[in-house]
Parts: C-alpha cells; structure tokens; sequence
C-alpha cells in the first residue's frame, strides 16, 4: 500500500515564471525557424539598408544616406517584427487551435502574451544588433540620447504589438496574412523609413506623420542623427497608438 503524498515527480503545475520562460524560447526559436518571418524580420531590412546606402535612389537629404537609412530601418525593423511577424503568426495559430489549447493549460493567457512580447523583444535585440553593425560597416555616425532612443523603440513595439494582436485576433488568419502584409508595404513607403515625409504633399505629410512608423522612424533619426534631446512628440504619438492598440486588442481578441 502506498502512503499519500508520496509520488515523484509531484503533479502540479510548473512555477509561473519557469512557464513564461519556456513559451518565450519555444516561441523565439519557432520564429527563428520560420524562413517568411526571416525574411520579413532580417533580410528585407538588411537589403533596404545596403541597397539605399550605397546606391543613389532616393534623394535623403544632405549628408550620408546610411545617417538617413539606418534610422528608419530600425523602426522597419520593430514594425515588421512586433506587427507583421506577430500578426500572421497568432493568426493562424489562432485559427489551427492552437491558442485555444494554450488557453487551457496551467499557463494564463497573460502569460501566454507576455511570453510572445518577450519572443518579439529577443528578435528585435538581435535584429538591431545586426542592422547596427551593418550600418556602421556603411559609415553609419550615430549620436544621442541613448535613453531617447530605447524608449522609442519599447513605445513602437508596444505600439505595433497591440496593432498586430488586434488584427490577429479579430480577422480571419488569411485576412491577417494579405492585410499584414498590404500594411508593411505601405508603411514601408509612406512611413518615412526610405521616402523623407517632406517629399510627400503638405497635406498628406500631416496626416503621415500620425502614423506610429512616422513617429518612430522620425523620433529615431531627430535623435540618432541630429542629436536632439527626448522626441516628446514622436512618443506621445506612440503611446496614443500602444494605449489604444493594446486596449482594443484586450477588448476584442477572440481566442477561438
């Protein structure tokens, strides 16, 4: 007969922080693993970098193109990590069940989301180490604030993760997939990262200037290559778009 209490391993749940850590690196290393998501997150920023550094295509403005570029490029680089990448894949996580299953395991959904937040700051580290580097291979000169700049690009993932979970957790997961994709493009474009905002109309540079990949590329490059002091403007625009982002995806994502 076999007295109470005495079975090994004991059943139970694993300690929260231990469940948040292993979901963050199951959910790195799934990314990591993705060639769509490479290629979103590493090779089209690194491409973009290289090509308009060294080739006269766009008119950036005096001095070097890279002290342009290299701004932008890094806010490209959170946009296409905590909103595009993020987007597709919990959509269609979403739609094969497999958020719905999570929901159901000791692991908070909560959790569940702090683990993809901390999945996408990894990326973001190593995808700005590697921009970094190639930008100061290309002559890249960076100087500033350097508080200015991490709260930029925590208020741009912020404001780019509640954007993607929003959409990942309201459309259909080939919707999410065509519509993340249709907005990285035309950020891309109308965002500042390789077109200057002053080539566009005057009435449409007020309007492009709201957008959260507007503030970032803008509050990157004040700061990075002009030497400004903390971009108020630039992050209270990104915190206007994480606070209602971030609130409308707890509202209304659907885990199912």
């Amino acid at each position: 007969m076999t007295a109470t209490g005495t079975f090994a391993p004991k059943p139970g749940a694993a300690p929260l922080g231990r469940m948040i850590r292993a979901q963050a690196a199951l959910e790195t290393r799934m990314l990591l693993r993705n060639g769509e998501q490479l290629l979103l997150t590493v090779v089209i920023p690194t491409l973009l970098l290289l090509l308009f550094s060294t080739v006269d295509i766009v008119d950036t403005g005096e001095g070097e193109a890279v002290d342009f570029l290299a701004p932008g490029v890094l806010a490209l680089a959170v946009l296409s990590t905590a909103f595009t990448g993020q987007a597709i894949a919990t959509g269609f996580e979403r739609r094969y069940g497999v958020l719905k299953r999570l929901g159901a395991s000791p692991l908070p959904r909560w959790a569940l989301m702090t683990a993809k937040t901390c999945s996408v700051l990894v990326t973001e580290v190593l995808q700005i180490t590697l921009l970094t580097a190639i930008a100061f291979a290309l002559g890249w000169n960076p100087h500033g604030n350097p508080l200015a700049v991490l709260l930029l690009l925590v208020l741009g993932t912020a404001a780019f993760s509640g954007l993607g979970l929003l959409m990942a957790g309201t459309l259909r997961a080939e919707a999410t997939l065509a519509a993340a994709n249709l907005v990285f493009l035309l950020l891309l474009v109308g965002g500042g990262v390789i077109v200057p905002l002053e080539k566009f109309p005057d009435a449409a540079q007020s309007v492009l200037a709201l957008l959260p990949i507007a503030a970032l590329s803008d509050g990157l490059r004040d700061v990075l290559r002009d030497g400004a002091g903390m971009p108020w403007a630039d992050l209270g625009v990104l915190a206007a778009w994480a606070v209602l982002g971030l609130g409308a995806a707890g509202r209304f994502f659907r885990w199912e």
